[in-house]
């Protein structure tokens, strides 16, 4: 698994495009595009692009992570 580059949340941007959200997670920015796509992740589309709001995002992983346990 990869590192995040980010070590706290008053890091990130304020929108969180498809590249930063992989950064954030770990993960490949392909699995990133996968996720964004999900019924239930917070995007936000603009024209063409998507993003997602940086308050949103750190309620999404809230939700998902529950200290680890689900």
């Amino acid at each position: 698994m990869k590192e995040s580059v980010y070590k706290t949340y008053e890091e990130l941007p304020l929108f969180l495009n498809v590249e930063v959200v992989a950064k954030v997670l770990g993960i490949a920015p392909s699995s990133s595009y996968e996720l964004m796509h999900e019924v239930d992740f917070p995007v936000l589309k603009v024209g063409s692009r998507m993003v997602v709001p940086k308050e949103k995002f750190i309620q999404w992983v809230e939700d998902h992570t529950q200290g680890g346990t689900q």
